[in-house]
């Protein structure tokens, strides 16, 4: 019982600080790369707390609710947005000892898990009683039923090829040639990721030209910073669910897996800060294309591709 405190410890302290650290690095690397200062002042050294400052700023701010809003409905979503992220991280392995829960069926647990996050935007836009806030919702609905599909056919190449659903275990037979094998499936797999996270440049559920801040548009003070959260939450688990499944998670030279790991986590989230200045927000059409004519074919392809390698081997 003590083990499972104490590990349950670790990981929120871990879900608590790793997110904080990919905001603020969000922070620079767009600041740099679009040739800007950034926040530089706050804490003093190349301003060092300004997350810190953002979370003490969101706590003063009042916490409104609209009078026509479903009030528990829209009270709880933030935390439906949040949670479930949290839980994710319990069976994703740090290293090969480095795990709260080994579950035998830890990828269907996490995938099964990671929808219902989406669900905390969707519930956010019906009982917030804003037209732009319905429209995100909508779109948050039809982004979530395009992208599941891709992500789960890829993320179901990997537990072919290794012939389990554990976490541990898929890193545990991961090799480094699968490296161009599975190379179709991590691309689909991080891309319906970030469509699932509503991330530019699929943030068409958030839009702020065009429909505010979709679902979050009424949202104000902690309950705003918790969407906030979530969002970098999600960067964090996504990064770590594509180390594991085809990074080959804590396997590499000279340094501990654990180290390992975590390099790879932030090189996949500057990733993701990348994406996000590089390209323009895609029209919904175009989002919805790329789901079902790219991403879907090319999954089923990775697919049918590990059925013939496993077959020969």
């Amino acid at each position: 019982m003590l083990d499972v405190v104490l590990s349950f410890a670790v990981i929120l302290i871990v879900f608590l600080a790793l997110p904080l650290i990919v905001g603020q690095t969000e922070h620079k690397v767009m600041a740099h790369m679009q040739s800007r200062l950034g926040p530089m002042y706050a804490g003093g050294f190349h301003g060092w707390a300004q997350l810190i400052a953002d979370g003490v700023k969101f706590a003063q701010k009042e916490d409104v609710i609209p009078a026509a809003a479903d009030r528990r409905i829209f009270m709880i979503a933030p935390g439906v947005a949040l949670v479930p992220y949290l839980v994710v991280l319990i069976v994703i392995p740090l290293d090969r000892d480095m795990v709260a829960v080994d579950l035998g069926l830890g990828l269907f647990f996490v995938l099964a898990v990671m929808g219902i996050g989406v669900l905390g935007s969707i519930m956010a836009g019906w009982a917030s009683a804003n037209k732009y806030s319905v429209l995100g919702g909508m779109r948050s609905a039809a982004q979530l039923m395009s992208y599941e599909l891709p992500l789960v056919l890829a993320a179901s190449s990997v537990a072919m090829a290794a012939g389990t659903l554990s976490l541990p275990g898929i890193v545990e037979a991961w090799q480094w040639w699968w490296l161009p094998w599975q190379a179709i499936g991590g691309v689909v797999f991080f891309l319906a990721g970030l469509a699932e996270l509503r991330r530019p440049p699929f943030d068409m559920p958030i839009a702020e030209s065009e429909i505010i801040m979709g679902p979050m548009t009424e949202y104000t003070g902690m309950r705003f910073a918790l969407f906030m959260l979530a969002e970098y939450a999600g960067i964090v688990v996504l990064s770590f669910l594509t180390t594991v499944l085809f990074l080959g998670g804590w396997h590499g030279p000279f340094l501990p897996g654990w180290l390992w790991t975590l390099v790879k986590v932030f090189l996949l989230a500057f990733v993701v800060i990348w994406l996000r200045v590089t390209y323009p927000r895609l029209r919904e059409d175009q989002l919805q294309k790329l789901a079902w004519a790219v991403l879907v074919p090319l999954a089923l392809v990775q697919l049918a591709l590990t059925g013939v390698v496993k077959v020969l081997t």
